[in-house]
């Protein structure tokens, strides 16, 4: 394995570790909305207002931003590297005995997450940032009504759904394939 192949997958890695901590830290602030409503409401919109106003998250967010390009774009990279030197698709291909669905599609995964990161990011990062909201009893931008509103429409449940298994099963391999490249 070339010292290029070697940094390539260390920065798949690297930068997938990043994402899954942010994802942690992503859901345990939206575990506010499972407060009863009224408290919900008062701390999800407290919440939001810290993460859009706080200087270090800003930074972080720039991070983030630039590890969700750099893991697509590395993604991309070592896929088109993988077929070329493999000659493209196997002629017979048996992958599916000795590995599991979710590891051989991780392309397909990918892009599913990214459609929904498009869709998620539009309806509420820009929404708070860009758009007209409501304010709350307490005068903070009412991210919590149009999260509310979002989710009582059956069919953004499903996407939200489908989206988020997408998501869990992108990252059980990439969980443990981040751990082997690192070698821990």
């Amino acid at each position: 394995m070339s010292t290029t192949t070697l940094l390539r997958k260390n920065l798949m890695a690297l930068t997938g570790l990043f994402l899954i901590i942010f994802l942690i830290v992503h859901l345990a602030g939206n575990f506010q909305l499972l407060l009863p409503e009224e408290q919900a409401e008062i701390q999800f919109n407290l919440y939001s207002k810290f993460m859009t106003g706080n200087p270090l998250i800003k930074i972080i967010s720039y991070a983030l931003y630039a590890s969700i390009i750099a893991h697509a774009i590395v993604s991309l990279i070592i896929t088109i590297k993988n077929r070329k030197a493999t000659g493209g698709r196997y002629a017979y291909d048996k992958r599916s005995t000795s590995s599991q669905w979710f590891s051989r599609n991780m392309g397909v995964l990918g892009t599913v997450i990214l459609v929904f990161l498009i869709i998620h990011m539009r309806d509420f990062w820009y929404e708070y940032k860009f758009g007209s909201l409501p304010l709350d009893a307490e005068g903070n931008k009412d991210l919590f009504t149009i999260v509310v509103n979002a989710f009582g429409q059956w069919w953004y449940v499903l996407l939200y759904t489908v989206s988020m298994i997408a998501l869990g099963n992108h990252m059980i391999h990439g969980f443990t394939s981040a751990f082997k490249t690192l070698g821990l």
